[in-house]
């Protein structure tokens, strides 16, 4: 006999509209310069969700969606646009704008972000209000802190993206306990990225109960991308089954 058993990882765990997020794991792709690399990371991954961007300042330049489209059946992703390059909330509405005038874009991955690349909570909550009031669907970034998470869950946010450790750093979840309780309170689904270095920290991440991961640096940064990203994609299945699976209470195990 064949034990079975089921999982949510079978579901979406995001739907606005007719977009469905199914992947557990997100991929940031603006830091590479190799169409190839691009298709092959986004493979190996199991990614559905295809981000892009445009900088507001010009300071730096993207992948060309035509060459893209040329490798990658671009149709078959969810189509969403980040601010990842806006260093205020002015960038962030600014690049909003343009990603929807340019693209018919609708599902923004909001980041306000100061030149020390944090997030700025106060005005990513202003900027929230604003895009929310001009029908945009939002996943916004900000540090761990329930205070900004439930006035973002209030505004109509689709999810929430919180931040493990400083961006690119590759510490893994500094406060767990934050994380976990922003996880824990919100009605939403939270997404956790920032500093994931490795495939435990994904593991780690989904084991908090998060209902994604995204991940960037460390794949660009890693000897072997490819390897790195099959290793992040399972954890991110590890983890979550793990979640479900309720662990033991390890004050209790002897």
């Amino acid at each position: 006999m064949t034990n079975t058993f089921k999982s949510d990882l079978d579901m979406p765990w995001l739907e606005i509209g007719d977009a469905k997020f199914r992947s557990r794991l997100i991929v940031g792709i603006e830091q590479y310069e190799s169409i190839t690399t691009v298709k092959n990371v986004l493979e190996a991954t199991g990614a559905d969700v295809f981000i892009t961007t445009v900088d507001p300042d010009n300071r730096r330049s993207s992948l060309l969606l035509s060459d893209l489209d040329a490798v990658l059946p671009l149709d078959q992703f969810v189509w969403i646009g980040t601010t990842s390059f806006a260093r205020s909330k002015e960038g962030a509405l600014r690049t909003a704008d343009i990603l929807r005038d340019s693209l018919g874009i609708s599902i923004l991955k909001l980041d306000v972000r100061g030149e020390d690349n944090m997030p700025n909570n106060r005005q990513t909550v202003e900027a929230a209000h604003e895009l929310r009031a001009r029908g945009w669907e939002l996943m916004p970034f900000i540090l761990p802190d329930l205070e900004t998470a439930r006035l973002l869950e209030e505004a109509g946010c689709a999810a929430l993206r919180v931040m493990a450790a400083p961006v690119a750093s590759g510490q893994g979840i500094v406060d767990p306990d934050a994380v976990r309780a922003v996880i824990e309170q919100c009605r939403i689904p939270v997404i956790v990225e920032g500093g994931l270095g490795s495939a435990k920290h994904v593991a780690l991440a989904m084991e908090l109960g998060a209902a994604a991961t995204l991940v960037n640096t460390a794949l660009v940064r890693a000897r072997d991308p490819l390897k790195m990203a099959t290793a992040m994609r399972q954890a991110a299945i590890a983890g979550r089954l793990a979640f479900e699976s309720g662990p033991m209470d390890v004050e209790l195990a002897s």
